[in-house]
């Protein structure tokens, strides 16, 4: 229970249990869980899809680099990427606004940036 602790801390997340003194174990191995080992690295998606499609994972890691690069080159152009069926992706701008630094409490101005958005096509859903 500590080392789950401490990677909590060292992750900056904090973790709320509501429960009496029985039910925290489940509680945490349900958060770690949530947070830790339902998630997809590129690793596992180069074997994903050349187990899909039947390429070797040296072709598979080509055509995901190569796919990643496309898209980013068309959202740096301004671009919206559409897959159908699958989801968009576009860039939105932020404006500028005021801020808190949370180690001074002073206030900042954050600047005004471009984000990456992603809104999920209907064969998607889950």
């Amino acid at each position: 229970m500590k080392n789950f602790t401490f990677l909590l801390e060292s992750l900056k997340i904090k973790l709320y249990i509501c429960c009496v003194k029985k039910g925290i174990e489940f509680h945490i191995e349900f958060y770690c869980n949530l947070f830790f080992n339902n998630i997809m690295n590129k690793s596992e998606l180069v074997s994903a899809i050349a187990a899909e499609s039947g390429l070797t994972k040296a072709d598979s890691k080509k055509a995901l680099d190569a796919a990643v690069a496309a898209v980013s080159k068309a959202l740096k152009g301004g671009d919206k990427v559409t897959l159908v069926g699958f989801g968009t992706f576009s860039v939105a701008k932020r404006a500028a606004r005021q801020g808190i630094n949370p180690a001074t409490k002073k206030a900042i101005k954050i600047p005004a940036k471009s984000v990456v958005k992603f809104k999920a096509g209907s064969e998607l859903e889950l």
